[in-house]
């Protein structure tokens, strides 16, 4: 007997690794809950994925945000140099005329070569006057700030510039404040 119950213990085993039931058991339910367990680990698993992912684009975007803050400040210290550096020079030479002893006229001269090298300053950035005198008032460049009677001009001829305008290429960054021909026996365009 002990043969057939040994063998009937190698069948129970065989059968149990082939995937069969062993003989006087019951199969096992799979319960519900088990593979909601299971789920609910796999979608934890997934969650912590996401969440470490986050984290990661989290960090990436405050990384890009601050080399995006410091290179905009970069390239506005670049650009406030690029414009202040040709200025030096002028004031430099503002304080030499203050120190020179000289007469009127040498002092005249010295101040009319700081403005034609402030002239100069201005162009090389692509800062250029507005015209004014000779030409016909426009609204758009021009601020009057007077008339004056006259018969020998064209109505709303520019007769006067008060102040400079000036224009950066096409914009412009301040209007030329200009006083305008009135020709009372001629009609305005």
């Amino acid at each position: 007997m002990r043969r057939h119950e040994h063998m009937q213990d190698e069948m129970t085993v065989e059968g149990v690794q082939e995937g069969d039931v062993a003989p006087g058991t019951t199969p096992e339910p799979i319960s519900e809950t088990s593979v909601a367990h299971a789920e609910l680990e796999l979608v934890k698993g997934e969650r912590d994925q996401l969440i470490d992912r986050l984290a990661r684009l989290q960090a990436e975007f405050d990384n890009a945000r601050k080399r995006e803050a410091k290179e905009r400040a970069d390239a506005r210290d670049y650009v406030i140099s690029n414009t202040v550096e040709p200025f030096l020079g002028v004031m430099d030479n503002f304080q030499l005329a203050l120190k020179a002893d000289g007469t009127v006229e040498q002092l005249r001269g010295g101040v009319e070569l700081i403005l034609k090298q402030m002239e100069d300053a201005l162009k090389g950035l692509n800062v250029v006057p507005v015209e004014t005198v000779g030409t016909q008032f426009d609204p758009r460049v021009h601020e009057a700030l007077g008339s004056i009677e006259t018969k020998e001009f064209p109505d709303h001829q520019v007769l006067e510039e008060i102040r400079r305008g000036y224009k950066i290429r096409e914009k412009l960054l301040r209007p030329a404040l200009v006083r305008i021909a009135a020709n009372a026996d001629q009609v305005a365009d």
